[in-house]
């Protein structure tokens, strides 16, 4: 039995609403652990002065330089005690999860029963990375409880400037607008770099994620440095018997306006006879209308991969979304997944080399030009790069004409 409840008014505060509280899950958690009973009072105190009390530090296990978050309180008194004392030491353990995040649940009872004896009884499943994040634990408990962990075969991710933990979809166990094998694309990244995860000496954090198709259901061209993106370059399949059957349920005006005027370059139209024709070299793979009619429209054949670079939240320049430095590659046979971890390896190479401290890729590549990074890492610029041609009127132009000829050359070459 834990000691009392500090007094919380504002915390409960969020409890009266309609929706589901953290504050809840806390208190049920605080019958148990002084840990969370003192982290109560502390977070009660942030919300009264609206500050926050965490300050880093250095907390690790045998072996790795990154993986465990240090959290130790600044609320002191005068004597420079804790005013929280059970929390005073409040880490987070990020373990990395299985591609696609299976888990059965013998599993994840293990997960709760290791964290109940050794921390907080806090878990977050997931982080912004993809971590499972085992949050509440003093010094003493780091290395006990990542044994544990490490005995069920599960490892430690990133902290720090280095390779944070991949994240990928589902993807093909449970989508059907899967486009490659993400779960052997993801496992086959992480353990490229593992060293760079465990044993931080980047100038900062990179991430890879992997999403199945253009749904980008981990936001991996938001929030990652090098993104391995699902798509297709032949036709989009169409069941007609079905696309009758969806507008016979739906109607023709439902159809038409939340399927056919919502594709951004209007390559779909509905037929008098309720058949629908695709634009296909006009399709953008924006995966709206494959959604809305899943059971009629599906990824085409040819499948393949986008890989993108630079995208990041918040920092020195701002919010960056991926840019496209591979538009479409195969990704089936040994030899195509060899030429990705070869690419792979090139981006986070040049990354350590060229970027300034505390600099993201993207930062990195708005700071040296496109062109300099493809030329760093081996690419050559492609035109599907670019999403609007230069117009300006003062560009010379001539010469375009054969440039593009060589191009094209390349391409059939290849």
């Amino acid at each position: 039995m834990a000691k009392p409840l500090h007094d919380t008014p504002m915390l409960d505060q969020l409890e009266t609403g309609p929706w589901p509280s953290f504050v809840t899950g806390l208190k049920r958690l605080a019958k148990d652990k002084d840990m969370v009973v003192d982290l109560l009072g502390q977070l009660e105190t942030s919300y009264e002065t609206k500050l926050g009390y965490w300050k880093g530090g250095t907390v690790g296990v045998i072996g790795y330089g990154g993986g465990v978050i240090p959290r130790f309180t600044e609320l002191k008194d005068d004597n420079n005690n804790p005013l929280f004392p059970a929390c005073a030491e409040f880490h987070t353990i990020r373990i990395i999860p299985p591609p696609g995040m299976h888990y059965d649940t013998a599993t994840m009872r293990k997960f709760c029963d290791i964290w109940e004896e050794h921390g907080a009884g806090l878990i977050a499943l997931h982080g912004q990375t993809g971590d499972i994040m085992m949050q509440g634990c003093t010094t003493e408990k780091v290395q006990v409880a990542f044994d544990e962990f490490n005995e069920m075969g599960f490892d430690m991710g990133g902290a720090g400037p280095a390779v944070r933990t991949g994240m990928s979809c589902v993807g093909a166990a449970r989508c059907e607008m899967s486009c490659f094998d993400e779960a052997r694309t993801m496992r086959m990244l992480v353990n490229n770099v593992l060293d760079d995860m465990h044993r931080p000496a980047l100038p900062y954090k990179f991430k890879y994620k992997v999403s199945g198709c253009a749904n980008d259901c981990v936001n991996s061209i938001q929030r990652s440095d090098f993104a391995v993106l699902g798509t297709w370059r032949d036709d989009m399949k169409v069941d007609q018997a079905e696309v009758k059957a969806y507008v016979g349920e739906k109607g023709r005006k439902y159809v038409v306006d939340n399927v056919i005027t919502r594709c951004p370059t209007k390559a779909l139209s509905l037929n008098d006879d309720d058949t629908l024709d695709v634009d296909n070299k006009n399709c953008v793979r924006c995966m709206h209308c494959l959604n809305v009619m899943n059971k009629a429209l599906s990824p085409g054949d040819d499948k393949g991969i986008t890989i993108l670079c630079g995208g990041k939240r918040t920092l020195k320049i701002g919010d960056l979304m991926g840019t496209v430095i591979v538009p479409f590659m195969k990704l089936e046979t040994d030899d195509d997944f060899e030429a990705l971890e070869e690419l792979a390896t090139e981006v986070i190479d040049f990354f350590a080399e060229n970027a300034l401290e505390h600099e993201r890729t993207g930062e990195m590549i708005e700071r040296i030009g496109l062109a300099g990074f493809l030329e760093g890492v081996g690419l050559e610029v492609d035109p599907n790069m670019i999403s609007n041609p230069r117009s300006n009127s003062y560009i010379r132009m001539d010469g375009w004409d054969e440039e593009a000829a060589k191009w094209n050359e390349r391409k059939a070459a290849d």
